[in-house]
């Protein structure tokens, strides 16, 4: 199997649409579809990154908070990482802290901030099969219009799409062990199961 790349993710969304495929974003012989795929492809990406906690997009860092704390509210804020999509979690596992996004820094009353977050991973050899296949599907629907001039083609392939994502979500996460609730002997103690 061929390493996944923006440019065959693009290729095969094109393929998909009966239309000839691009080299490159830049390929000269095929500008039109080129330029379209280059526009269209790094906000699909993160669209689809950001829409679940896929496992190879998943990243833990701790942050040091700014020398400048917000105006008020928290004590501290933290600056996002340039790769950042979306927050998953803030503190440790089980112990999460009051925290609030805004613009690229994260809001919290803590001396240092431990951050599981989606990160842009534009490197798509190391997606999963479904991720890639699931990107595909939504460029595909993304190009359909401006490629076909149907929206019939277009709407068959968003619920195609759809369709699909139920699928890999489901795949991604049967690869986590089930989340707990807290403290287990806690609630065995509540629902007369502890002894």
């Amino acid at each position: 199997m061929a390493t996944a790349t923006g440019v065959s993710i693009c290729s095969n969304a094109l393929l998909m649409l009966g239309s000839q495929t691009i080299n490159d974003f830049d390929d000269q012989l095929n500008l039109d579809r080129a330029k379209l795929c280059a526009n269209l492809y790094p906000s699909t990406r993160d669209h689809m990154l950001r829409l679940h906690p896929w496992n190879c997009a998943v990243k833990r860092i701790v942050l040091s908070p700014d020398a400048i704390p917000p105006a008020f509210g928290y004590s501290q804020q933290f600056q996002l990482p340039a790769d950042f999509l979306r927050v998953l979690e803030v503190g440790e596992a089980g112990l999460q802290i009051d925290y609030l996004v805004e613009g690229q820094t994260i809001q919290a009353d803590a001396t240092v901030l431990e951050l599981r977050y989606i990160f842009r991973n534009d490197v798509e050899s190391t997606w999963d099969a479904a991720l890639v296949e699931l990107v595909t599907l939504a460029m595909a629907a993304a190009l359909a219009y401006p490629v076909t001039q149907s929206a019939a083609m277009r709407d068959s392939i968003r619920q195609e799409l759809e369709m699909a994502k139920k699928v890999a979500r489901a795949v991604d996460g049967q690869e986590d062990p089930p989340q707990t609730l807290g403290d287990e002997r806690l609630l065995a103690a509540r629902f007369g199961a502890y002894r």
